[in-house]
Formats: structure tokens, C-alpha cells, sequence
């Protein structure tokens, strides 16, 4: 029974659990139908005031959009109008300039008949002008005789003889005139001073020759492989030139101090014997004392001559390499001197400084000195150098305008510029490479055959005159004058030539006849 009692229990148990199960879920489902309903409703609820605000919207952005457009409309209608206006005026003025071109059209018509009537009256009277010149013309040339062209020709062979007679009249007056006021003082004053100044020249050359007293010598001092050579070469800077010459070595350098160098030296080693690499330095360096020796001694040399005193040092040393310096076979340091002599006489017969004038002759090519060793011209490195040792700003200036480089300023560099040239022209002085003189002769000759009338012509006196016959049927005695100006004039635009050159013309005019 207990058993049954149990049983019934869990039965009961069951069914209650089932009862309350379905409770459950009824209760559920109607908590779930009122939530349902509530959210439903509250959807509803939503959906409606979402509706209710857009409409809101809606009516807001049609509202605003109709005051878009209306604005727009306004803006538009504006601009419109402002359009039309402007189109208007623009109108306006374009139918004003077609009214003025109109005018002007009608007044530019009216001008071109007028003119057409002046054109047909001026042809008329040109015409008309034409006629009476013709026969003024032939009236003209029936009372003289002559046709037009002849008369013409007549006139222009006239007035060309007249000018041509004027030109030389006035050419020859003022040669005269010149003549007369400078050429007694100036022969005067350069006489002088030419008597008292005599100076030795020296030919220039690129090349020193050393003897030797037999040839088994050359081997010597070509050394084994050649190192003796090379090594001498190498100490003076210079080329030494062994060849079939008997018993001499040629030295050759465009620098004269390091060819004496070389000369001094070969001959020490020639005189001793000893020659190999060591002693080879050892007698370069005795040589290169013993032309340094030279060189201060020639620059006092010159100093004490010149009667120039207060030279800084290094000028007495470049005074002495002008020593060794030769241009166009003159030694410099001898022209220098000539220079300063001449300067001295000169500046003496017009009353200038004579020691400062001869202190710029003296330094006026001091820059030659250093030509081979720095870049420049003698005139750039000279002035250098008397900037450089405070030297007067009248030497200075007189160096830099000895050769025109500068115009002339003052009355010393006058008288530098005139004894350089005296000094550098006078026949003897300076010597030309044979072709550059055979050429300038040719030049001469050959721009004095250039001129039309000239029969033949002769370049004589070293290139210093040319003689010019012409042919007397084509050039007249006052042309002479005229052509000697021209063929001067053209030698001194295409020539360079140290002094002048004389252009002498000559005519000749031969009446022949024989006797029978």
C-alpha cells in the first residue's frame, strides 16, 4: 500500500507539474499578447508623429524651396534687366560710331575727289613744266653747243679740277704751317740730343754656343744613358742641342738668365773635367751665383750712369736681368739707358724735372725683365713694379703710356714716348727676321700700287721711304699732294713699323722728238 500511496504521489506530482507547466505558458502567452499589443500600439504611436513630422518638413522645405526659387527669380530678372540695359548702350554707342563713319566716309569721299581734281591739275602743270624744260633745254643746247651729257661731263671735269686744286692748295698750306712752327725746334732739340748719347747694342738671339776642345766631349756630357744631359737640362731649365756641329754645344731657352746659367755652368764642367749628376748640380749653383753677381753688378752699373740714385733694391736687381734682355736685337738695359740720356737732353731743352725724367727712361721697359717668368706685358708688370716700390706717380704714369696703352698726361711721359722712339727707330738700332722684312717691303710696295694712277713704285732705305712714280696723262700736280696723303694715311691703318716712312710721289712729264 505504501508503495500505491507513493505512486499516486508521483502521479499527482506530475500532473501537477504538468498543470502548472501549462499555466505557465498560458500565463506567458498572454504577458506576451499585452506586450505585443503595447508595442503595437506604441508603433503606432511613432509611425504617426513620424508622419506628422515629416509633413512638417515637408511643408517647411517646400516653403523654402519656393523662397529659393523666388529669390532666384529676383536675382535672375535683375541680371536680366541689367543685361538688356548694358546691351542697350552698347547699342547706342555702335549705332553713334556707324553714324561717324558714316560722316567721315561721306567727308573722305569728298576729299578723295577733291584730290583727284588736284592730282589731274598737278599732272597738268607737270606736264605742262616738262614741255618748257625741253624746250629751254633744246633753246639751251642750240645756243652753247653742247648736248645735255656733254654739258654735264663738261661741269663735273670743271668742278672736279677746281676741288682737287683747292684740296692741295689747303693740304700744302697747312704742311707749311707745320712745318714752319715745329720742325726747327723740334731738329733742334732731337740733334742735340741724339750728338750727346751713344749706347753698344747687342744682337738678340735665342741661343748660346759653348766650345769644346774636342769632340769625345759631347759623349761625356751626354753621359751614360743620357743622365748627364738630362740632369743639366733639368737644373737649368734649358735644351742643350748636340749635333754635328765640330767641337760646340748649342744652348737654347727663350729666357737669356737661365741660358747664361747653362753657358757659365757647361763651360765650369768643360774646364774641370769631373762631369756626372752631383757635380753637375754643384757648378749650376756656381754659375746661378755668379750671374746673380752679374746682375746686381750691371743694375749698379746702370744706376751710377744713369745718375739715378734711391732705386729700391729689387728695381736695381731687375735693371740688371734687362742686362741679359734683348728685343728685336737690342739689349734692353743699353736702350734703357739711351732712353734715360735722351729723356735727360730733352727735358733739359724744355725746362722739365731732368731727374725724374731721366728716372722714367731708366724704368720705363723695367717690366721686360719679368716677362718670362710672370703673365702679362712688359707695360702691365712695369707698372706693377713702380706701384709695388712707391716709385713717383709720374714714373709710374710714363710707363704705362710709353707705349700708347694710356693717353699721355704729362709733359715726362711726352718726353719718354719721344726716346723711346729716337732710341728704338734710328737706323742700326733694332734688327727685323729677314722674311718679316722682305714682307713689309712687299706691303709697302704693294699698297702703293693699289692706288689707280700709279705707274710703279719702290720700297727703299730698309723699308724707311717709298718712292712712287705715276703716271703723269692720269695724276696732275695737285693730286700728287692728295694721293701722298692717301697712301700715308692707308700704310698707317695697315702697316706696323717702328719710326716712319717717308711716301715721296713722283711725276715726270718727257716731250720726245728726232731730228731728220
Amino acid at each position: 500500500m505504501p508503495a500505491t500511496k507513493d505512486l499516486i504521489m508521483i502521479i499527482v506530482a506530475i500532473v501537477a507539474a504538468v498543470i502548472f507547466f501549462f499555466i505557465g505558458m498560458l500565463v506567458r502567452k498572454a504577458k506576451a499578447e499585452r506586450a505585443i499589443g503595447s508595442a503595437e500600439q506604441e508603433a503606432k504611436r511613432i509611425l504617426s508623429d513620424a508622419i506628422k513630422t515629416a509633413e512638417a518638413r515637408k511643408k517647411e522645405l517646400l516653403i523654402e524651396a519656393k523662397d529659393e526659387v523666388h529669390h532666384l527669380r529676383q536675382e535672375t530678372e535683375k541680371d536680366l534687366r541689367e543685361r538688356r540695359s548694358e546691351v542697350q548702350r552698347q547699342e547706342r554707342r555702335l549705332q553713334q560710331k556707324e553714324e561717324t563713319l558714316d560722316r567721315k566716309i561721306d567727308n573722305l569721299e569728298i576729299k578723295e575727289e577733291n584730290l583727284a581734281k588736284r592730282a589731274k591739275e598737278i599732272e597738268e602743270k607737270i606736264e605742262e613744266s616738262e614741255q618748257i624744260k625741253r624746250s629751254q633745254l633744246e633753246m639751251l643746247e642750240r645756243i652753247s653747243g653742247y648736248s645735255k651729257e656733254q654739258a654735264r661731263d663738261y661741269l663735273l671735269t670743271l668742278l672736279d679740277s677746281e676741288l682737287t686744286h683747292a684740296k692741295a692748295v689747303k693740304i700744302k698750306d697747312f704742311e707749311q704751317r707745320t712745318k714752319d712752327e715745329s720742325e726747327e725746334i723740334a731738329r733742334e732739340i732731337l740733334s742735340r740730343a741724339i750728338q750727346r748719347c751713344a749706347a753698344d747694342h747687342s744682337s738678340e738671339i735665342t741661343v748660346s754656343v759653348v766650345s769644346l776642345n774636342n769632340d769625345e766631349l759631347k759623349g761625356r756630357i751626354i753621359g751614360r744613358e743620357g743622365r748627364n744631359i738630362r740632369a743639366l737640362e733639368t737644373a737649368t731649365g734649358v735644351d742643350l742641342i748636340i749635333d754635328d756641329t765640330p767641337e760646340a754645344i748649342t744652348v737654347s731657352s727663350f729666357d737669356p738668365i737661365r741660358r747664361e746659367v747653362a753657358r757659365v755652368a757647361l763651360e765650369k764642367l768643360v774646364t774641370d773635367g769631373r762631369i756626372h749628376p752631383a757635380r753637375i748640380e754643384e757648378m749650376v749653383a756656381k754659375a746661378q751665383s755668379e750671374v746673380n753677381a752679374i746682375i746686381k753688378r750691371e743694375g749698379e752699373r746702370a744706376m751710377l750712369e744713369a745718375g739715378i740714385h734711391n732705386l729700391h733694391p729689387e728695381i736695381v736687381k731687375l735693371l740688371g736681368k734687362l742686362y741679359y734682355r734683348t728685343s728685336y736685337g737690342q739689349n734692353v738695359l743699353n736702350h734703357s739707358l739711351e732712353v734715360c740720356h735722351l729723356s735727360g737732353i730733352i727735358a733739359a731743352e724744355l725746362g722739365v724735372n731732368v731727374t725724374l725724367a731721366k728716372r722714367a727712361g731708366l724704368l720705363h721697359d723695367i717690366g721686360k725683365a719679368l716677362d718670362h717668368e710672370q703673365e702679362g706685358t712688359h707695360i702691365q708688370l712695369g707698372v706693377e713694379v713702380a706701384k709695388k716700390y712707391k716709385e713717383n706717380e709720374d714714373v709710374v704714369h710714363a710707363i704705362h703710356a710709353h707705349h700708347g696703352e694710356v693717353e699721355a698726361k704729362t709733359v715726362i711721359a711726352f718726353i719718354v714716348q719721344a726716346a723711346d722712339a729716337i732710341s728704338a727707330a734710328r737706323p742700326g738700332a733694332r734688327r727685323e727676321n729677314i722674311e718679316n722684312y722682305i714682307k713689309r717691303l712687299e706691303k709697302l710696295e704693294e699698297i702703293a700700287n693699289s692706288f689707280k694712277g700709279v705707274e710703279n713704285s719702290f720700297a727703299i732705305q730698309a723699308g724707311r721711304e717709298v718712292r712712287i712714280v705715276v703716271k703723269p696723262e692720269v695724276i696732275s700736280d695737285d693730286q700728287m699732294v692728295i694721293v701722298a696723303r692717301d697712301i700715308a694715311n692707308k700704310i698707317e691703318s695697315e702697316l706696323e713699323y717702328p719710326g716712319q716712312i717717308k711716301v715721296n710721289v713722283i711725276r715726270e712729264n718727257r716731250a720726245v722728238d728726232f731730228a731728220k
